[in-house]
């Protein structure tokens, strides 16, 4: 039997590094054309979102290390491979996102919005401390 990533794996993975639908297109379309350099106005279109949300959706996934800035490009993104094992890790994220592409974006959106909440929550109590 092939070693692949758990689907818990994959689920930790995208609780724990991805923040949006988004991100996790980007980063796959990153995976798949690994050999492509991807210009912030290239994935603005592939992902059909504004050119400054494709700059910040660039932007964290090269700060959390799943993507790399081109060397001299500063305007350039491609996928960062760091291991056999995080292709593996990848290899099934794009495969569990493909045949569970409901439940995947659920859970991404349920974390948003548990984090919204608990955003607003903190934002109630400091402001009611202040009165």
């Amino acid at each position: 039997m092939e070693d692949i990533p758990a689907q818990r794996e994959v689920d930790e993975f995208i609780l724990q590094r991805i923040d949006s639908v988004p991100h996790l297109e980007a980063l796959l379309l990153l995976w798949t054309n690994q050999s492509r350099q991807w210009s912030v106005d290239d994935m603005a279109k592939a992902l059909y979102v504004r050119t400054d949300m494709a700059q910040a959706i660039l932007d964290d996934l090269a700060r959390r290390e799943l993507i790399s800035i081109v060397p001299n490009q500063p305007h350039q993104y491609r996928y960062a491979v760091h291991s056999d094992g995080q292709n593996e890790l990848m290899q099934a994220v794009d495969r569990t996102y493909r045949h569970e592409l409901v439940r995947i974006s659920t859970m991404i959106h349920s974390k948003a919005s548990a984090l919204r909440d608990f955003a607003r929550a903190f934002r109630f109590t400091k402001d009611k401390d202040k009165e």
